[in-house]
C-alpha cells in the first residue's frame, strides 16, 4: 500500500467518429489521474491513429505494450472520448490481469454537431457487451458518462483504486496460522483447500514451536530490548510486571520472525489457554501493534475474520479488527455493543489504550493474562463484514454502519464500541441463518460496494445480501 498506485490508460477510437477529441481526452485523463494522487502509464500516441484504439491490429500492439509493462500498473482505465470500437477494445484488454474501469464521456447540450457529438454514452454498452461475451472482466460506476475533470470522476478513481488493491492483495497472499483451534471454539472452523482455490496460501505453525522459540531468546537479547521499547512506547503499560512485559516482548518478536520466515500478509494466533498457562500473557496487544504497522492479525484462530479484515484494510489503508457481535445497548434496537479484549489497533481507539491484567483468566488464574488493551473505539463510519468457507466456496457479507462515540462505563473491561446498523434485528437473523459466527470484521469508512465489486467482479467469492 505504501507504493503509489499506478493505472495504465487506454483510449477508444471509431473510423466515422471526430478522432481528434481523444487528444484532449488524453490530457483530461492524465491530469484527473496525477490530482487524485496517483501515478499512470501510456502508449506512445503516435503509435495509433490520433493515439487510440480502433482495429485489432492496434488493439494488440496496446496488449503487447501492456505485456511488456506488467508489474507496473495495478488497473486499467479504459477511456471512451468517442464512441468505441469494440473489436480492438477487447483484443487490448483481454489479457490485462487487473482491474478495468470503464470511462465513457458525456457529450454537451450545445456541442452536438458531428464535429463534437461524442456517442459514448452509447458506445459503452457495445464494448461492455463484448467484453461479456468475451468474459473479461469490468468495472462500471456511476454516473453512467462522465468528464475525467468532473467532482463525481474523482470520487470514481477512488472507488476504482480501492478496487484495484483488493483484487490484487486478495488474489494470492500468504496467511499465517499460529496454533491449532481450540475445542471449545468449533466457531471458527475453515477449510484449507476451499482457502487455496481462491489463491490464499494456509502456513501453519503449532504453538509448540513458538514457545520452543521463546524459550530459547535471553531476556536480555537485542530484539527483545529493542521490542521492549517499541511497545512501551505504543501503549500504556506501566501496569505491566517486568516478567510478563518481556514475554510479550519475546513472543512479538518471534511473530515478526514468523511473518518474515514464511513471507506473510497476514495471520491468525491462538491466544488461549497456553500463552496464559505457561507464558503468563495473553497476546491481545501483540495483534493490535502489528495491525498498526499493517500486518492483519487476528485473535482465537479466527482465519475467516482475518481474510476480511485484509480486504477492508487494502480497501481503506487503514487497520482494520477483529470484535464480537458482544451486547446489546439498552433498547437501541438498531445499536450494539462491538467488543474484543484488546487486539484493537491504537489507530481505531480513542486515545492510548492500558494494557491490563484479563479480567476473565485473572478470575480463574490470578496474574495470567496479561496484555488486554483497554479502552474505547473512536466514532468512524464503518464497514461490518465476515465470511466463511462451506461446500468448496468463500460466503461473505458485507454492511454499513457507524461507531457512534456513545458511553460504555467504564467498569467495562476491554476495547469496545457502540456501532449502530441500519435494520441491524434482520441483519442478525439472516446472520444467525446463514451460520456466521459471532465475531466480525469492521472497517473504517463505507466500502460494502467496493468490496462486492472486488469480490464478485474479479476474485468469484459468493457474495450474501443482507441489507
Amino acid at each position: 500500500m505504501k507504493r503509489k498506485m499506478t493505472f495504465a490508460l487506454a483510449f477508444a477510437n471509431r473510423g466515422m467518429m471526430p478522432g481528434e477529441l481523444i487528444y484532449g481526452a488524453r490530457e483530461d485523463m492524465v491530469r484527473a489521474v496525477t490530482d487524485a494522487g496517483y501515478d499512470y502509464i501510456a502508449m506512445d500516441a503516435d503509435l495509433t491513429r490520433f493515439g487510440g484504439i480502433e482495429t485489432r491490429e492496434e488493439g494488440r500492439l496496446y496488449a503487447k505494450w501492456l505485456k511488456e509493462h506488467e508489474g507496473q500498473y495495478d488497473g486499467v482505465i479504459f477511456s471512451m472520448p468517442i464512441f468505441a470500437d469494440e473489436n480492438g477494445a477487447v483484443t487490448a484488454l483481454q489479457d490485462a490481469g487487473v482491474p478495468i474501469l470503464m470511462q465513457a464521456y458525456p457529450d454537451e447540450i450545445g456541442k452536438m454537431d458531428f464535429a463534437h457529438r461524442r456517442d459514448a454514452f452509447c458506445g459503452k454498452f457495445s464494448v461492455t457487451d463484448v467484453f461479456t461475451q468475451y468474459g473479461v472482466p469490468f468495472t462500471v460506476l456511476k454516473p453512467h458518462v462522465v468528464h475525467p475533470l468532473s467532482a463525481a470522476f474523482q470520487q470514481n478513481l477512488r472507488d476504482f483504486a480501492a478496487i484495484c488493491r483488493v483484487v490484487n492483495g486478495m488474489k494470492r497472499f500468504n496467511i499465517g496460522c499460529i496454533g491449532a483451534r481450540t475445542t471449545a471454539f468449533k466457531t471458527v472452523r475453515f477449510d484449507e483447500i476451499t482457502m487455496q482455490k481462491y489463491g490464499i496460501n494456509v502456513e501453519s505453525m503449532d504453538l509448540s514451536d513458538l514457545f520452543f522459540r521463546v524459550g530459547k531468546l535471553a531476556d536480555g537479547d537485542d530484539a527483545v530490548v529493542k521490542r521492549i521499547g517499541e511497545l512501551q512506547n505504543y501503549t500504556d503499560f506501566s501496569l505491566v510486571p517486568g516478567r510478563n512485559m518481556t514475554n510479550l516482548a519475546k513472543v512479538s518478536v518471534i511473530l515478526d520472525r514468523y511473518i518474515e520466515e514464511y513471507q506473510l500478509d497476514a495471520l491468525a494466533l491462538r491466544c488461549w489457554n497456553e500463552m496464559e498457562e505457561q507464558l503468563r500473557i495473553t497476546p491481545c496487544v501483540l495483534l493490535s501493534y502489528l495491525n498498526d504497522r499493517g500486518i492483519t492479525a487476528s485473535c482465537e484462530i479466527d482465519m475467516c475474520s482475518a481474510l476480511c479484515m485484509r480486504a477492508m484494510s487494502l480497501a481503506s489503508g487503514q487497520p482494520s479488527a477483529v470484535l464480537d457481535w458482544n451486547n446489546n445497548y439498552g433498547d437501541e434496537e438498531n445499536k450494539v455493543i462491538l467488543f474484543h479484549c484488546g487486539p484493537v489497533a491504537q489507530s481505531l481507539m480513542t486515545g492510548k489504550g492500558t494494557v491490563t491484567n484479563h479480567k476473565m483468566f485473572d478470575k480463574t488464574d490470578p496474574g495470567s493474562g496479561w496484555r488486554s488493551n483497554e479502552g474505547r473505539i473512536r466514532p468512524f463510519p464503518a464497514t461490518i463484514s465476515n465470511c466463511q468457507t462451506k461446500d468448496g466456496r468463500i460466503l461473505l457479507y458485507a454492511s454499513e454502519g457507524v461507531f457512534t462515540g456513545d458511553p460504555i462505563e467504564k467498569e467495562y473491561f476491554g476495547c469496545a464500541g457502540v456501532c449502530e446498523i441500519p435494520d441491524l434485528q434482520n441483519k442478525l437473523i439472516r446472520l444467525a441463518r446463514g451460520g456466521y459466527k459471532h465475531h466480525t470484521a469492521v472497517g473504517v469508512g463505507h466500502m460494502k460496494e467496493i468490496l462486492k465489486e472486488a469480490f464478485t467482479t474479479y476474485l468469484h467469492w459468493s457474495w450474501e445480501e443482507i441489507d
